[in-house]
């Protein structure tokens, strides 16, 4: 069968996409990924070697009347261009990943009487994805919190969140040092300066104790645009090896040859940990929409599986206390990475593809 997933976006939402893309792919269908033409997307997302539908559509802003009215011309531009394109394609389902970029393809498939699922990402539904539920056959959740936030009419169901490829079962490499308790920093890609600047101070105070600048190392990812910066405060630090790495394409080595992460909450991040069952101190990051990445965090927390700090009390001096009380605590680290195991979904992206087979066959 043809089908289109639209995962344009963010890398939040065109990494599950691909993965979900490529399982359909791998059952022998003739699969197309939408996507709008962010930067972020690239020309080719990678592990994706298939068709790509382009439906350019500039994020809404709604503010000012001018961007208003820029953005209202860009979302109908873009439903006439995915009608147009999806009408050539005559996909028997429509897989949307939700933010804004799948609200035209969506509403396209609606129209041209394309069965339409949805998936969510986040414990607390995107303005996308609880607008256009009602337009779905069934709305797949990552979270069980999230069913709690749409209506009762909408069918859900609770397939977990593909990951991207080339993450579980990596080997550390060179990167690999069992001697020393190694601590993962990823502060995301936007926001990251409160989580950089609160843990390398950390650090800094931690390595004028003896005790543990022998058994502490750091693997701190800091983002391309604040690479430079991060390793300048590190500067000085000479007793706790320091690696700063601006970007990475090999996140499951990173992962292999880390024993403790510090991270920001979005739904990619903790199901990335869960699924190597990695223990973690998340971060949420503040001001988004819904607070959605604490409501996150804290549906972690509920299963066991990680610890939470809001970024309003996290303070070096804090976290240096922290990261000392977790490295001496075995018992507490087994507990944290036995309850991520658990709840891990290694066959998310299969359980997701199955979803929108059973869609597609909803009628002719």
């Amino acid at each position: 069968m043809k089908i289109a997933v639209t995962c344009g976006g963010t890398g939040g939402h065109v990494f599950p996409g691909v993965a979900t893309a490529s399982a359909l792919k791998a059952k022998g269908h003739d699969v197309r990924i939408v996507l709008s033409g962010r930067s972020v997307e690239g020309e080719t997302p990678g592990g994706w070697d298939g068709g790509i539908i382009h439906v350019p559509c500039r994020q809404p802003r709604w503010r000012d009347p001018v961007n208003a009215a820029k953005s209202l011309f860009s979302l109908v531009s873009a439903f006439f261009s995915a009608l147009a394109q999806l009408r050539r394609f005559r996909p028997r389902a429509l897989l949307a990943m939700g933010s804004y970029t799948s609200i035209p393809p969506v509403l396209a498939a609606r129209v041209l009487r394309i069965p339409v699922v949805l998936h969510e990402a986040n414990a607390i539904p995107g303005v996308a994805v609880s607008r256009l539920c009602h337009f779905a056959e069934k709305v797949c959740i990552a979270f069980d919190e999230a069913a709690k936030h749409l209506p009762r009419s909408v069918k859900t169901v609770n397939t977990g969140l593909p990951v991207r490829s080339g993450i579980a079962g990596q080997s550390a490499e060179d990167l690999a040092d069992p001697s020393r308790f190694t601590i993962l920093v990823m502060g995301g890609s936007q926001g990251a300066r409160a989580v950089n600047e609160a843990v390398s101070g950390a650090v800094r105070l931690l390595a004028q104790d003896p005790e543990e600048a022998m058994h502490l190392r750091v693997i701190h990812l800091a983002g391309r645009s604040n690479e430079d910066a991060v390793r300048q405060a590190y500067t000085g630090i000479d007793s706790i090896p320091v690696t700063v790495i601006g970007f990475s394409n090999e996140m499951g080595k990173l992962y292999a040859a880390s024993d403790f992460c510090i991270s920001r909450a979005g739904a990619a991040s903790c199901f990335e940990l869960c699924l190597c069952g990695i223990p973690a101190l998340l971060v949420p990051l503040p001001g988004l929409a819904h607070d959605h990445q604490t409501a996150n965090a804290r549906a972690m927390v509920r299963l066991g599986a990680c610890d939470l700090i809001a970024q309003a009390e996290l303070t070096s001096e804090g976290l240096s206390q922290y990261i000392k009380t977790i490295r001496r605590d075995n018992a507490k680290q087994a507990a944290l990475k036995s309850a991520l195991l658990a709840n891990a979904r290694p066959n998310a992206a299969t359980e997701l593809a199955d979803c929108v087979l059973q869609a597609a066959n909803v009628r002719p």
